[in-house]
């Protein structure tokens, strides 16, 4: 087992994993896994530039998340970066920032290289279940964008399009800096219309419909399925490879769009920082079950960040035979 330590910044939240890792078997023993909603992708999609406050927020969890790293003595950490600083025009300040604080340079990843990490992560432990057909289809429902990948023990093709929960909910939702609460009909409509096109678009490389098993990551996807058993508060447990029908995520969905936000917030699972943004996240969802006619998906709490620990495990493991 190797100790290694991975930080996945998205456009809504940036998480950390510090696990002993075994890539050749596939086993992971978590040490500390945690998330932190900063929100680096406010107003990227509008000005194209991350926001002082947005950077702030994410250097100071970057600074709780450097001493956790140092106190576990992590062989190496590796730090991904996704969608939010790959559009920024100021990405060079981002990069010094946590370079600063955490000794490595954020790697700002393709969508392809991120679909690649989402699959390993959400995959490996699936490896001999009997009860899921291949292929695989992960999708991946991030703040700023979406990942689809197909596969089998690996992946066969993948595409990463922008209809992330963030900027769906900036795009559509926001007039004056407010949030509509709860949203317009026509608004509905006009997010519906965006992820539709991004989904023809996904299924240009992606055979989206010849998968026989739906496996969902993420916060909205975990959030559905902690709402779908009515959990008295999150538990990461219990929602790992639970699932959720269709019929149960249509009927979430209705409810989060109708909702206002006091009683999205009021829903005992309900993480603060996903209140404004959930019912965007759920509609990419049942999107996606209806385009390739799935009957529920697999909810995985084992994702991005799980798959580059994987892969710093390999290199640290290839460093120590090359020496």
């Amino acid at each position: 087992m190797t100790r290694v330590a991975a930080i996945d910044c998205g456009t809504n939240s940036i998480r950390l994993l510090v696990a002993d890792a075994d890539p050749a078997t596939g086993e992971l023993v978590d040490l500390d896994r945690r998330m932190t909603i900063v929100r680096l992708g406010q107003g990227v999609d509008r000005t194209g530039r991350l926001a002082p406050d947005a950077l702030e927020r994410t250097f100071a969890a970057c600074r709780e998340y450097a001493t956790i790293v140092k106190d576990h003595g992590a062989e190496r950490l590796r730090f991904v970066a996704t969608s939010a600083s790959r559009d920024a025009e100021n990405r060079d300040e981002f990069v010094r920032g946590v370079l600063d604080i955490l000794g490595v340079e954020p790697e700002v990843i393709s969508g392809d290289q991120e679909a690649e990490f989402s699959f390993t992560g959400a995959t490996k432990e699936l490896t001999g279940r009997d009860d899921l057909a291949k292929p695989y289809l992960v999708v991946d429902i991030g703040g700023g964008s979406t990942e689809f990948v197909v596969g089998e023990d690996h992946v066969r093709a993948a595409r990463s399009v922008d209809i992330g929960c963030v900027r769906m909910t900036e795009r559509h939702l926001v007039h004056d800096g407010v949030v509509s609460d709860p949203p317009a009909p026509e608004q509905i409509e006009a997010i519906r219309a965006d992820i539709e096109a991004a989904l023809d678009l996904a299924e240009e490389s992606v055979p989206l419909r010849e998968a026989r098993t739906l496996v969902g990551l993420a916060g909205s996807v975990t959030t559905i399925a902690a709402i779908a058993q009515d959990l008295p508060e999150y538990d990461s447990e219990a929602i790992h490879h639970s699932r959720v029908s269709y019929d149960r995520v249509r009927e979430i969905t209705e409810r989060l769009l109708s909702a206002t936000h006091a009683e999205r917030a009021a829903i005992p699972s309900m993480h603060p920082g996903r209140v404004d943004v959930i019912g965007a996240g759920a509609l990419v969802l049942l999107s996606v079950m209806e385009r390739i006619g799935a009957d529920e998906v697999v909810v995985s709490e084992h994702d991005i960040l799980d798959g580059i620990a994987y892969k710093v495990a390999e290199e640290v493991e290839e460093g120590k035979q090359g020496d």
